[in-house]
């Protein structure tokens, strides 16, 4: 369905994340991935979705050269919203451990925003799950860190990854937005193109 809506479109994806791309095979998309290197900085003054809905149009809004008639770009942003703060992807193994001892024992909303854009029309829309953890031991955070690579998820955890199946009790929202895009909105979004 969708692959045909968007046949006479060139769909561009504009990140490298493994899940993303997995998503967008799965719905059946016929899509280019491309690598994106913008400065995901923002105002200290964004809170929670701000600053997703901010970062996923400031990557789009760097693809508009490329942007023809036919042409949608889409791109993304997720963060890990705790305590009033914002924790993105970890800086390295030290910082990613520190980062599920905070999410530990403790519940966070995982805010994933996209921007859907065309030559004359711009969409940006955000979802958000509360995702609650158990207490983790120090030895659980170290086997995790020191197996899987934890360095390009947002919050430090792959909810599909061994720690989601020991470590989380509940989930209040969608699953795959947690794992890095609302795959209804989104699907939802294209087929009104």
């Amino acid at each position: 369905m969708l692959k045909e809506k968007l046949s006479k479109y060139d769909v561009v994806l504009a990140s490298q994340s493994p899940r993303r791309i997995k998503f967008f095979n799965d719905l059946k998309i016929n899509f280019k991935s491309i690598k994106i290197d913008v400065d995901e900085s923002y105002s200290n003054k964004l809170k929670a979705e701000e600053i997703t809905d901010f970062l996923a149009e400031k990557k789009a809004s760097f693809y508009s050269n490329i942007i023809k008639k036919n042409t949608v770009v889409i791109t993304s942003d997720t963060i890990v919203w705790i305590k009033d703060k914002a924790l993105g992807k970890p800086k390295n193994n030290k910082n990613a451990k520190e980062i599920l001892r905070t999410l530990s024992d403790n519940t966070h909303k995982v805010i994933t925003s996209f921007c859907i854009k065309t030559i004359d029309k711009k969409i940006i829309v955000n979802d958000t799950t509360k995702v609650s953890f158990k207490k983790l031991t120090e030895q659980e955070i170290d086997y995790y860190v020191d197996n899987n690579n934890v360095l390009d998820k947002a919050g430090a955890y792959g909810i599909q990854d061994w720690i989601g199946y020991i470590g989380i009790t509940s989930i209040e929202g969608t699953y795959n937005n947690v794992m890095g895009l609302p795959t209804h909105l989104l699907y939802k979004e294209l087929m009104k193109l």
